[in-house]
């Protein structure tokens, strides 16, 4: 199986200036991580906040260079730092943030906001772009009617359905996605990941998913990777993870995890009783 993704030992340090009672220092936020990723399959990247997974995320979307490391997208090594980002590299890969209505343009109409990658990214003519954009759409559950409107006049999750959308302008080969369903309803939710599972089906696509809510990363995910103050604790298959975590932060965070089903909370509300 063709690995689009590789990463090895991956180092992201930043550099905090001092002040008039404390000196300056570095964080080390991403330590050491290696994962590689193959064609068609999701990574889920798992951990509390400040654990250094949107770090992660931002240096293989090849928005910050590693510190150290190499960082390698379809075989080929990528150092953005000394080699710039080619447009060809940015095709690639492309990311869905957290927050739909911060990440589109509130002055743009949904048929601009689709066209804008190819805009920057390809010489398409204007009448192609228009018709991609409007397949593309159709392809995340919305409608030619919405070619024209604003974001404002979307739900949270048809606005997330416009970021996917954008994000496979361009034909990707991975897609990161960071926390892309924490800001929706349970329903929501379920549409969003269900959406995600049938374009990566259909396309090919690998993803890296980030997120804290193990319940979604259960659904979704082949592999998992535990990050806890920057380092990889635990790497393994879904099943393996699940079934018998290694080191005790993954059996902390998965104790910690909330069960919604019915034999859970008939135990809770006997222990209550009892108590």
């Amino acid at each position: 199986m063709t690995v689009v993704v590789e990463g090895k030992t991956i180092k992201r340090d930043y550099h905090v200036g001092g002040g008039m009672f404390r000196p300056a220092r570095t964080v080390h936020a991403v330590k050491g991580v290696s994962f590689s990723v193959e064609k068609g399959k999701t990574l889920a990247i798992v951990g509390e906040s400040g654990c250094g997974k949107s770090t992660l995320a931002r240096i293989i979307t090849l928005i910050d260079a590693p510190t150290a490391g190499e960082l390698f997208i379809d075989g080929n090594k990528v150092d953005i730092a000394k080699d710039g980002l080619s447009k060809e590299m940015r095709r690639k890969v492309q990311i869905v943030f957290q927050n739909p209505y911060g990440s589109l343009n509130p002055r743009q109409k949904i048929g601009d906001i689709l066209g804008e990658p190819l805009v920057i990214n390809t010489d398409v003519p204007a009448s192609e772009r228009r018709d991609r954009a409007m397949a593309m759409l159709k392809k995340v559950g919305l409608g030619p009617e919405h070619y024209n409107r604003y974001p404002h006049m979307f739900s949270g999750g048809q606005r997330q359905r416009i970021a996917i959308a954008r994000a496979l302008m361009l034909n990707p080969s991975l897609l990161v996605l960071d926390e892309p369903v924490s800001a929706l309803d349970l329903s929501v939710q379920a549409q969003v990941l269900n959406l995600l599972a049938d374009l990566q089906d259909e396309f090919q696509l690998t993803y890296v998913f980030i997120s804290h809510d193990l319940s979604v990363v259960r659904y979704i995910a082949d592999d998992v990777m535990v990050m806890y103050f920057g380092e990889a604790v635990e790497y393994g298959s879904r099943e393996e993870v699940f079934a018998n975590p290694q080191h005790s932060y993954t059996k902390t965070l998965f104790a910690a995890t909330p069960r919604a089903d019915v034999e859970s909370i008939k135990a809770r509300l006997a222990r209550k009783k009892a108590a």
